[in-house]
């Protein structure tokens, strides 16, 4: 540093050092700590690049490689600590570089590239694993409801409508129902993958460069899938990130969904779910307690998700074009959101896989509250062949009288005398066999019903689905992988040419 003057990287045109107050307020080392790994890939690959061009030496890139190995070996060993008086992640890797190789050689790694266009490609390529961790972990939770919709296929228990009983189901038409919403939510996922794993690496500050770079070569080292074209676009655009987040937030809504059927149905008025003693916690003051802390807690996290999403849209919406510093405040929300869906996918997970059907419970309720009076209306369309409002009117008022009567529809011979006044004669085994709720469930034959049978197609398909779904995200896991793979080859084969 000159006298007087600023000792930064960027700071030849400054005549002073940031105040420390300001400082503190501009560094963003706890964020960019998610994406050492991925700057040093990035610049392993840019200085690759920049040889491959002819715009820096042979000497210059086995120096610069050899010190990006140091600073790869130092972080993996847990020994390279991001200081914030060198603000970003960018910085310190560059620092650590010039110390080592020296000026002459570390000073030309930043030749074609600016922050501008590093920041963003290290924010690709760690949401890109964090989409990835998160479709694996959607992919679990699907086999383990599968799992369970194909061996309750037959067991019934209560459908619901505005929270009253409904009709009758089964337990497997219930989880697959589950594992249908979390296919589309994979579907999602997958999309923003692909919106996210291309590269802006080579847009520069906002303009591209006068150098004869090559951007497609460094996003193939990088295992992206393209390139974001157009340097501006390239350095500003985040809607990656908020497509990304969108499509936590929908899956965090469906977990939270399936989380408070959870918390209601394990509650002793339901009774027909048992959550396991690992994933429960109990009362300090009542001993008794066996409390579904996992599915709560799920439902807290999913507000916080979709909190995020808000955050980064409004941190976008009057942005104008180019990069501007608020771009610095967008990774922490997608940080934050990313790690809170990881860890509630695996807490879910592992609580399905515990978690006790109590099947006689759940075929007590499955018939209460009139539950099965739709289908006595459909029979009576079906048998007697009579206008189904005229069906819906008769049965009813049937509904009603019994309620009058402090009855239900498992007064079969009540149900038959009531039939009979009002000019529908019928047998009290007749009744029993058409409003049993399992008779119910396999009356049904639409196609995605909840007859047995259409619940073991549908488990059916969306395991064929689920199989090519994990096909492609280890295809894409193993992209990643072998682009990494060769970046590393290429620096040994620089490295041992010494």
């Amino acid at each position: 540093m000159t006298e007087g003057g600023s000792d930064k990287l960027w700071g030849g045109r400054f005549s002073a050092d940031v105040d420390d107050v300001m400082l503190r307020f501009s560094e963003s080392t706890q964020a960019d700590s998610h994406m050492v790994a991925e700057d040093i890939w990035g610049s392993e690959a840019h200085a690759l690049m920049l040889h491959e061009c002819g715009i820096i030496a042979t000497e210059h890139l086995r120096e610069i490689l050899r010190w990006l190995e140091k600073a790869r070996e130092e972080f993996e060993a847990g020994r390279l600590r991001l200081r914030v008086e060198l603000e970003d992640v960018h910085m310190n890797v560059e620092s650590y570089l010039r110390e080592g190789a020296g000026p002459e050689a570390g000073g030309r790694l930043h030749t074609a590239r600016s922050r501008n266009d590093q920041v963003a490609t290290d924010f690709r390529m760690r949401l890109r694993r964090y989409l990835l961790e998160a479709r694996e972990g959607v992919a679990a939770l699907r086999e383990v409801l599968l799992d369970l919709a194909e061996r309750h296929a037959e067991d019934t228990m209560p459908g619901f409508t505005h929270t009253q009983h409904a009709q009758p189901i089964t337990a497997g038409f219930w989880l697959a129902a589950h594992a249908a919403g979390l296919e589309r939510d994979e579907q999602r996922l997958a999309q923003a993958y692909l919106r996210t794993n291309q590269c802006p690496l080579g847009g520069a500050a906002l303009a591209g460069t006068s150098f004869p770079t090559d951007r497609e070569f460094t996003a193939e080292l990088l295992g992206f899938d393209g390139v974001v074209t157009n340097a501006l676009d390239a350095v500003q655009s985040r809607d990656f990130a908020v497509e990304a987040l969108a499509a936590l937030s929908m899956l965090m809504g469906n977990l939270s969904r399936l989380a408070e059927e959870v918390v209601v149905f394990s509650s002793p008025a339901f009774g027909m779910l048992e959550v396991d003693d690992a994933f429960a916690t109990g009362s300090s003051i009542m001993p008794q307690k066996k409390n579904p802390c996992a599915g709560e807690l799920t439902r807290a996290r999913a507000s916080a998700v979709t909190g995020r999403l808000m955050e980064l849209i409004m941190l976008l919406k009057a942005l104008p074009s180019g990069y501007n510093r608020d771009l610095q405040q967008d990774k922490p929300p997608v940080w934050q959101a990313c790690e809170d869906t990881l860890a509630t996918l695996q807490v879910t997970v592992g609580m399905w896989r515990t978690m006790t059907l109590k099947t006689h419970r759940m075929a007590e309720l499955a018939g209460a509250e009139f539950a099965s009076a739709t289908e006595l209306a459909n029979w009576l369309v079906r048998e007697r062949g009579m206008p189904f409002r005229d069906c819906h009117e008769l049965v009813g008022a049937l509904v009603g009288t019994l309620v009058a009567e402090g009855r239900t529809l498992d007064d079969h011979e009540r149900v038959a005398d009531i039939m009979s006044e009002r000019g529908q004669p019928m047998t009290a085994d007749e009744v029993a066999g058409i409003v049993d709720p399992a008779a119910v469930v396999r009356a049904q034959k639409s196609l995605g019903s909840t007859n047995p049978d259409e619940v073991r197609r549908m488990v059916e398909q969306l395991r064929c689905d689920l199989i090519v779904d994990r096909e492609d995200i280890a295809a894409d896991v193993r992209r990643l992988d072998l682009a990494h793979e060769e970046t590393l080859r290429r620096v040994r084969e620089v490295l041992g040419q010494q």
